[in-house]
């Protein structure tokens, strides 16, 4: 939706402000040669003027320009935007447009469009299309404000501008780039997830059915009992625990908000979560969100069909960014209390401040009596990088000083976390999601939820 502006402005362009500059001191020099002569500077001055006007009237008008702005797009991956202008008259050249918007849509909440003469039509002049990728840096909805368009003259003097107020929306989804990847889908198709998805026959404990024993059966698996009485070799098929309850918690706090690799921690955490939980829910068990800074802000219904990913999704799409640090000790214990059965809490964050990790290393060590703990953390590549960078300076020392000092107290929080009997994933973004399936697989053939 768009309400233009009344007033189409007639502007100087920047070859006329170089033209300015360059007679400037033509000017100066004739007032020095011959001082009679200075009527020469202001009739200089306004034939500028004029062609200025002149240019800016040659460069036509517009009969219509439109915007094609997508509704939906997602944090960190490529979004286009388009606009296309018809000029009703002139001979419009250098035709640009800029938009403004909320700075979670793009850097500097700016978009500068160049425009090119539309290919489709070649035989008209004043057909022009522009297009623009930009990188949605945060999720939520953005607001796009306002947009201008912007056209010169033949001599490139003079240009005309167009101004419109927008109304427009985006909804910034979370990056389910993983989900789509060509590797997630493979895996999903290996024979480990095909057991899996046939009741993961042969994985657990539970026991499924008999069936005559085969050459390459594991021994281990022959029922002799059964066995005995058929006076046949019987083997055992187990069925792995289903319809385990999946908790995914995020910490939303100022930790989490830092980016990593032009992305925050939390966005990159949640892509790695919904991987995992598209995995659960195709491996037959219950997923449930969970959100908090300094109070509980999201705790979602289980879902149990990967019909209903999409509920996921929109519920992590709601997950907000907040600049305080997250009260663990409200959180977990809401999180506890909500659970009626045992249950795997993968929980998602990252810490600075050794006191602040003092707090949530207590609230998380009262989860394991009664729950499954995995927690996961983003390894912080900027410190490795400050440790490992040259000492030229006594500045650039300090900095990989205290680097090394913040890198170690993490390494004893992550230890402690295990001593507690947390499960702990360390690991860069790229590779997160996936370490984190390995992880579920792991406990899940392990029987360690139920």
């Amino acid at each position: 939706m768009a309400l233009r502006l009344p007033a189409i402005s007639f502007v100087p362009t920047a070859r006329a402000a170089w033209v300015t500059a360059l007679t400037a001191p033509v000017a100066l020099l004739i007032a020095a040669i011959a001082p009679g002569a200075w009527v020469i500077a202001p009739i200089a001055v306004i034939a500028l003027i004029a062609l200025v006007l002149i240019d800016s009237a040659m460069a036509g008008t517009i009969g219509k320009w439109t915007i094609d702005i997508p509704e939906d797009c997602e944090v960190g991956e490529l979004a286009l935007l388009k606009m296309h202008a018809e000029f009703a008259s002139g001979a419009p050249s250098g035709v640009s447009a800029a938009l403004e918007f909320d700075p979670r849509l793009h850097a500097d909440g700016r978009a500068d469009i160049p425009f090119e003469p539309n290919a489709s039509e070649p035989g008209s002049l004043r057909l022009f299309t522009g297009a623009k990728s930009i990188t949605p840096l945060r999720r939520g909805t953005a607001r796009i404000t306002r947009a201008w368009l912007r056209w010169n003259g033949p001599l490139g003097l003079g240009a005309r501008q167009d101004e419109r107020l927008l109304e427009d929306n985006v909804r910034i989804w979370p990056n389910l780039a993983p989900v789509r990847s060509r590797e997630l889908q493979t895996f999903m198709r290996d024979a480990q997830f095909g057991l899996i998805a046939r009741r993961i026959r042969g994985e657990g404990t539970q026991f499924e059915a008999l069936s005559e024993y085969e050459p390459g059966m594991d021994r281990r698996r022959i029922d002799w009992k059964a066995s005995a009485r058929h006076m046949s070799l019987y083997a055992r098929e187990n069925e792995s625990e289903r319809n385990n309850q999946i908790v995914f918690a995020f910490d939303c706090g100022q930790a989490m908000c830092e980016p990593v690799d032009g992305l925050p921690r939390m966005d990159r955490a949640v892509s790695a979560a919904l991987t995992a939980a598209y995995v659960a829910l195709k491996g037959g068990d219950r997923v449930g969100l969970f959100g908090f800074a300094q109070k509980p802000e999201l705790m979602t219904p289980f879902v149990g069909d990967a019909r209903n990913f999409h509920r996921l999704q929109s519920s992590a799409a709601s997950l907000d960014y907040h600049s305080s640090e997250p009260n663990f000790t409200l959180a977990l214990a809401t999180l506890t209390s909500r659970l009626k059965r045992r249950s795997l809490i993968v929980l998602f964050s990252d810490f600075t401040d050794p006191t602040a990790a003092e707090m949530m290393v207590e609230s998380i060590g009262r989860l394991v009596d009664r729950h499954l703990v995995l927690f996961v953390t983003i390894t912080d590549t900027e410190l490795d990088d400050f440790i490992e960078e040259e000492p030229g300076d006594l500045d650039t020392l300090a900095r990989s000083v205290s680097a090394d000092a913040l890198s170690r107290q993490r390494a004893l929080v992550l230890q402690r976390l295990r001593q507690l009997g947390v499960d702990v994933i360390e690991a860069p973004w790229e590779s997160i999601g996936y370490r984190l399936i390995d992880r579920y697989f792991e406990i899940k053939r392990s029987e360690a939820i139920g």
